[in-house]
């Protein structure tokens, strides 16, 4: 028999589980439910992935790239050894605390922007419930339902989250997209730091007129096995992702060899 419980923030739903997670009054997310009693096992999907992946991919993408480009840059502009090394731990240093801070302000950015949105459907919801639930069920009449199964949905969608529907059918929010700003400056800063390790472990195994091919050498392998390993991770073409990294990791040690060619001292 079914039974009108009661359900947060004073909607009210037909018995039944509530999701697994749900957008609540202190914004956390979710909005897909638990699988269904039929299921055997939950689907994978590579979105799930793309917050932390994204983080991770720039930050070691820019660890490498900014290093080595530091390096060849100082290198090619006649530095010691030890003044190649010192320039180089820096740039790790400082390239880490900005990925981090860059990564935490501008998701935080996003997240404030998705709460601002969850706090204004909260309110209509709860002022004109009536008129939410026909916008609802105009997004699926203009996805191709029949009106009357539209309005159907959206009344059963509704009744079990209103705020979850609307957050993830009007707004385009999910679980998968959600900010993380934490999770994203850990993810920057660490992978820029193992990023950056990189050619700057060659740097300090290569002394002398070894410093740039090494650094240059290596990095470009880097670059291409970090790109088709995050290619392979989010599901697309590994040959492309490699190429792509190379080429603009090179484009960046070209330059940066010739401004240091340029403006350095002869040996």
């Amino acid at each position: 028999m079914d039974e009108t419980r009661e359900g947060p923030k004073g909607f009210r739903r037909r018995d039944g589980a509530w999701p697994a997670k749900r957008w609540n009054e202190g914004g956390s997310s979710a909005i897909l439910p638990r699988v269904g009693p039929g299921s055997r096992r939950p689907e994978r999907h590579y979105t799930a992935r793309a917050g932390w992946l994204r983080a991770a991919v720039l930050g070691a993408n820019d660890g490498v790239v900014s290093t080595a480009s530091l390096l060849i840059g100082v290198a090619a502009a006649s530095a010691t050894h030890a003044e190649i090394l010192l320039a180089g731990v820096a740039g790790l240093v400082a390239g880490a605390m900005s990925m981090a801070a860059g990564e935490y302000v501008s998701v935080s950015s996003q997240a404030d922007t998705e709460q601002a949105d969850l706090r204004r459907e909260r309110r209509e919801i709860a002022e004109d419930y009536s008129e939410e639930r026909k916008e609802l069920a105009a997004i699926y009449v203009g996805r191709g339902l029949d009106p009357s199964l539209a309005e159907e949905v959206a009344d059963q969608l509704m009744a079990h989250d209103a705020l979850g529907a609307h957050a993830r059918d009007e707004l385009g929010l999910t679980e998968a997209r959600e900010a993380r700003p934490v999770q994203a400056a850990l993810a920057s800063a660490a992978s820029f730091s193992v990023g950056a390790a990189f050619p700057l472990l060659l740097a300090f195994a290569g002394p002398g007129p070894r410093v740039i091919p090494l650094v240059a050498a290596g990095s470009l392998v880097f670059l291409a096995m970090l790109g088709a390993g995050a290619a392979r991770g989010g599901g697309a073409p590994v040959a492309r992702a490699a190429t792509r990294g190379m080429f603009w990791g090179a484009l960046a040690m070209v330059v940066t060899a010739a401004v240091g060619s340029l403006f350095g001292t002869p040996a």
